[in-house]
C-alpha cells in the first residue's frame, strides 16, 4: 500500500507537531471515564449505577458544551478561547478528588461544559493547514492518532487508579490536561487557511479609493466576524451519521465485556480490545491512502452490517477474530464524517461545526452503551452487538433513501444517476457534490465535474 498520501501530508510544516501534540493531549481525557468509575465504586464506595451517572453526566455536559467551545475560537482565536479550559480543567480535577458525590456531580458538569476541546482544535488546525486535496489523508492520519489515545488513557487511568490511589489518577489528570492546554496555547496552530480570500470592494470603488492624506491614519480593518454554521439537510445526514456510528462502537464496547463474562474469559477483554483498536488503526491507514473512498452513509451501512454478526462468536478466541472487519471500518467511518464538515460549512464557521461534531459523536456513545445494555439484560451478549449495528443499518438505509428521495428529479434526466450518486458523497471538493451535481444537470452548467468525492467527511 503506497504511503505517499502520508508522507505528504506529515510533509506539511505544522502537521507533525500537531497531530503528536493531539495523540498525547487527548491521552487524559480518553481516561476520565474510566478514572471516575474506579473513584467513584472504590473511593466513594457507591455502586455502578452511580458510577455510571458521573459519567453521563459528565458526557451531556460535553455535549452541549462542545459547540459553544468551537464558537468561541471562531470569535475569539484560539488561545484567548483555550484559557477558560485550561483553568477549569486545573480547578475541577485537582478538587475532584476530595469531593461528596453530590459535588462531584456538579464538578464533571463544569467540567463537561468547559474542557478543553482538544478533538475540535486539532481537526481544525489539520483542515486550516492541509489543501483539501490531502484531508482525507490528513482525516485519517488524525483518527489513527485517536485510536492511539484511546489505546493508552483507559491503560494508563486503570492502572494508577487501582495500583496507586484514585486521588493520584484524578490529580494527574488535572496536571496533564493543565499542560496539554499550555501546549496548544504555545503551538497556537491556525484555526483558518492562511490564504482564505478577503471580501474584496467592488472594482470601480477600489480604483477610486484614492488614498485621502487629510484624513488622517486610517483604522486598522476589524476582523471578520464568524459566520453562521449553515443548517442543511446535507450537514444533518452527517451529524446523524456521526451519531449512529458512535452508537454502533459504544454497543460494541459494552458487548465485547459482556460476551467475554458470559464465556467466562473476562481475562480476553483486553485483548479483544487491542485487536479491534489495531484494525481500526488498519482501516484508517488504508482508507486515508486510497484514492476514493466511501460516503459517511455507505461506511455506517458496511460497520452496522459487519458489527451486528459479531455476537455469534461461540467464545473469546473466536470473537477476537470477528470484530477485525467491522473494527477495519471505524477509523473510515470517522474520518469520513470530519472530511464532511468541513467541506459543507464556511471555514469561518467551522470551529462551532465541528463542535457540533462533536457533540454528535458524545450524543452517539450516550446512547449506544444503553441500548446494548438493554439489550444484553433481556437477551443475552449477543444481542448488544445485534441491536447496535442493526441500528446503524437501518439509520444508515434510512439515509440513503432519504438522499434518493431529494435527488428525484435529478436522476430523472440524462445524466441523473451519476449526478445522484455524486450527491450522495457528502462533502466534495470545496463546495458539496450535492451542489455540483445539480449544476451538471441543470441546464446551461458547466461540463462534467472533475472533483472526486470526499467521503471520509464529517473528527478528540
Amino acid at each position: 500500500m503506497p504511503l505517499t498520501p502520508y508522507r505528504r501530508v506529515l510533509a506539511v510544516p505544522g502537521v507533525r507537531s500537531l497531530t503528536l501534540l493531539g495523540v498525547l493531549a487527548r491521552v487524559p481525557h480518553t481516561a476520565m471515564s474510566v478514572v471516575l468509575t474506579v473513584h467513584v465504586v472504590q473511593g466513594l464506595h457507591r455502586g455502578y449505577a452511580a458510577a455510571g451517572l458521573v459519567v453521563s453526566v459528565m458526557t451531556v455536559g460535553s455535549a452541549l458544551g462542545s459547540p459553544w467551545r468551537g464558537r468561541m475560537v471562531d470569535r475569539l482565536g484560539l488561545r484567548r478561547a483555550l484559557l477558560p479550559s485550561v483553568v477549569a480543567e486545573g480547578a475541577v480535577w485537582s478538587a475532584s478528588p476530595f469531593l461528596p458525590f453530590e459535588g462531584l456531580l456538579v464538578a464533571v458538569l463544569v467540567a463537561g461544559l468547559l474542557g478543553l476541546p482538544v478533538f475540535t482544535v486539532t481537526r481544525l488546525g489539520l483542515a486550516a493547514l492541509v489543501p483539501e486535496v490531502q484531508r482525507r489523508a490528513a482525516f485519517a492520519l488524525d483518527s489513527m492518532a485517536v485510536e492511539v489515545s484511546f489505546m493508552a488513557g483507559p491503560a494508563l487511568g486503570v492502572v494508577v487508579a487501582t495500583s496507586v490511589s484514585t486521588h493520584v489518577a484524578l490529580l494527574g489528570i488535572a496536571v496533564t490536561s493543565v499542560l496539554a492546554g499550555i501546549a496548544l496555547m504555545v503551538q497556537d496552530p491556525p484555526v483558518r487557511a492562511p490564504q482564505e480570500p478577503a471580501v474584496a470592494a467592488p472594482l470601480e470603488h477600489a480604483a477610486s479609493a484614492a488614498p485621502d492624506r487629510t484624513a488622517g491614519p486610517a483604522r486598522p480593518a476589524r476582523p471578520a466576524r464568524p459566520a453562521k454554521v449553515p443548517v442543511t439537510p446535507r450537514l444533518l445526514v452527517v451529524l446523524a451519521v456521526t451519531a449512529a456510528s458512535t452508537v454502533v462502537l459504544a454497543g460494541t464496547d459494552v458487548s465485547i465485556v459482556a460476551s467475554l463474562r458470559e464465556s467466562h474469559q473476562p481475562g480476553l477483554t483486553g485483548l479483544v480490545t487491542a485487536v479491534w483498536a489495531l484494525a481500526s488503526l488498519v482501516g484508517g491507514l488504508v482508507y486515508g491512502a486510497v484514492p476514493r473512498g466511501g460516503t459517511p452513509l455507505v461506511l455506517l451501512l458496511g460497520l452496522g452490517a459487519l458489527t451486528a454478526p459479531v455476537g455469534l462468536a461461540p467464545d473469546g478466541w473466536w470473537l477476537v477474530l470477528t470484530v477485525v472487519p467491522a473494527g477495519l471500518l471505524c477509523a473510515p467511518v470517522m474520518t469520513a464524517t470530519s472530511e464532511a464538515i468541513t467541506a459543507l460549512v464556511p471555514e469561518r464557521a467551522r470551529g462551532e461545526a465541528m463542535g457540533w461534531h462533536g457533540s454528535a459523536l458524545t450524543t452517539g456513545v450516550a446512547l449506544g452503551a444503553p441500548l446494548a445494555g438493554v439489550a444484553i439484560d433481556r437477551t443475552g451478549a449477543w444481542a448488544g452487538f445485534g441491536v447496535v449495528g442493526v441500528a446503524g443499518v437501518l439509520l444508515a438505509l434510512l439515509g440513503l433513501l432519504v438522499v434518493r428521495i431529494r435527488r428525484g428529479p435529478a436522476a430523472a434526466t440524462g445524466a441523473g444517476v451519476e449526478a445522484v450518486d455524486e450527491a450522495e458523497q457528502v462533502g466534495v471538493g470545496a463546495v458539496g457534490a450535492a451542489a455540483e451535481a445539480v449544476e451538471r444537470v441543470a441546464p446551461g452548467a458547466p461540463g462534467p465535474v472533475t472533483t472526486n468525492p470526499v467521503t471520509r467527511s464529517p473528527g478528540p
